[in-house]
């Protein structure tokens, strides 16, 4: 059953012919929608604390609905689980299995994520024109063909395994923008934000389960690797079969003369600005912290694995009720004060580090959970602050500027963190707490539904 807006009905209007009446009132619909957006909705947008939304209640049932049914939440379990598999041991697949050096299957991963941010624009004009589902399964099924082409590969071979890392990239790039406006075209204000964060759990717990397998499937050796290959396809394939067996797909409503800007207006441009300098956060737990814990404090790789895995468990215990109780306060306060939270952790890390080798490292395990925390707040309301600034006929391409802002800050910020590392404690934490506060100051004032 395909699932979509329901259409409005014209009026009827004596005399004149009906497909008129129809396109009149499409087209004042969409300018309506316009003006809406451009006003903001009053219980989003309230700046006086008084006048400030209720804490939202969501059932587990209404939530399930939201984040697209019983099926589709299967299939970001399904589809998370293979991501964990494979996605974290890919360069050791390009150096065990194929028998390249570290430096080549480095570069054919960081072109398979170029190529993957050069399509997300043309997966943000597919959204555009109505398709969800379609756009999801299709991110899961190019990932299916990226895994069969490692399976294909004979070792030695650069150019095939750049092909398969090209096709994995396009995959996972695409599949958060099409991911966010399945669930945008599901559910609706505070709702559609506990949805999101739902999946967000569940995508976590996937992947964490599926990087524990990946981590006991590796002491096989080459063999098993292209076993775990092999396994995480046909995760990619099942996932992909039931997120098309939902068929939810959106309205798409006309763009041209309706009055909706389809260029990034100055409030999105500050908002996915800020976004570059946020998303440094996700990649301390992975890169940040095992450098100061194993290479500056010498202390045993179990705390960075320890500390790796209460992130993961955080976020899938914590990101739903953390979402429904920011949604208390405006989405750019919430966005604000994550900011101030990441940077109080990084002050701590500072702080942590400073401390002698016996209390160094459970000190920074202990600040971390602070830092995910920061985190947390930053996904439950960063996506949904976007989408509610956005009208529904440009979700796509504004979902998809985001995803680019993401793979910007994901991209420079291992270069990034391990250049400032080399110079101590304090050239890596204090400049990171002043860009992150720099960042929540300017996005304290967006409102929920502004438009510039």
């Amino acid at each position: 059953m395909t699932m979509s807006a329901p259409p409005r009905t014209p009026p009827e209007t004596g005399g004149e012919p009906g497909k008129e009446a129809v396109e009149r009132t499409a087209e004042q619909a969409v300018k309506l929608s316009a003006r809406k957006a451009a006003q903001g909705p009053a219980q989003d947008s309230a700046r006086d604390p008084a006048q400030a939304p209720a804490r939202p209640r969501v059932g587990a049932r209404a939530l399930l609905r939201a984040t697209g049914g019983p099926r589709y939440a299967v299939a970001l379990l399904v589809d998370s689980f293979g991501n964990g598999m494979l996605r974290p041991f890919l360069l050791l697949y390009g150096i065990d299995v194929m028998r390249l050096s570290a430096p080549v299957s480095g570069a054919a991963m960081t072109a398979g994520i170029i190529a993957g941010l050069c399509a997300t624009p043309l997966t943000g004009r597919w959204l555009d024109r109505g398709a969800r589902s379609t756009v999801v399964a299709a991110s899961m099924l190019i990932r299916v063909l990226g895994t069969l082409v490692l399976l294909a590969a004979p070792a030695g071979s650069v150019p095939w395994f750049t092909a398969a890392a090209l096709f994995l990239g396009i995959g996972n790039q695409s599949m958060p923008t099409a991911h966010a406006a399945l669930i945008a075209t599901v559910a609706a204000g505070r709702e559609r934000d506990a949805a999101a964060a739902a999946a967000r759990s569940v995508r976590n717990g996937g992947m964490g389960l599926g990087a524990l397998a990946a981590t006991a499937a590796m002491a096989g050796g080459p063999t098993a690797m292209r076993w775990l290959a092999a396994a995480t396809g046909a995760s990619f394939l099942v996932s992909a079969l039931l997120a098309w067996t939902v068929r939810i797909r959106g309205q798409a409503a006309p763009v041209k003369g309706s009055g909706i800007r389809t260029a990034p207006t100055p409030v999105m441009l500050k908002l996915l600005a800020a976004n570059v300098i946020y998303v440094f956060c996700l990649n301390v737990p992975e890169i940040a912290l095992p450098l100061i814990v194993v290479r500056m404090l010498h202390a045993s790789p179990a705390w960075a694995a320890g500390i790796f895995v209460a992130n993961t468990a955080l976020v899938v215990a914590l990101q739903v009720p953390v979402t429904v109780w920011l949604g208390r306060w405006p989405r750019s306060v919430a966005l604000a004060a994550s900011g101030g939270v990441i940077s109080v952790s990084y002050l701590g890390f500072l702080l942590a580090s400073a401390l002698g080798h016996s209390l160094a490292a459970p000190a920074v395990a202990a600040v971390s959970v602070l830092c995910t925390i920061g985190e947390i707040m930053y996904a439950g309301a960063v996506g949904p602050l976007l989408m509610a600034i956005t009208p529904a006929p440009v979700l796509g391409r504004a979902l998809a500027r985001f995803q680019l802002s993401n793979g910007i800050g994901l991209a420079v910020s291992p270069s990034v963190i391990t250049a400032l590392a080399a110079h101590g404690s304090a050239a890596l934490w204090l400049p990171l707490t002043a860009a992150t506060l720099l960042a929540a100051w300017s996005v304290r004032r967006l409102s929920d539904g502004e438009q510039e």
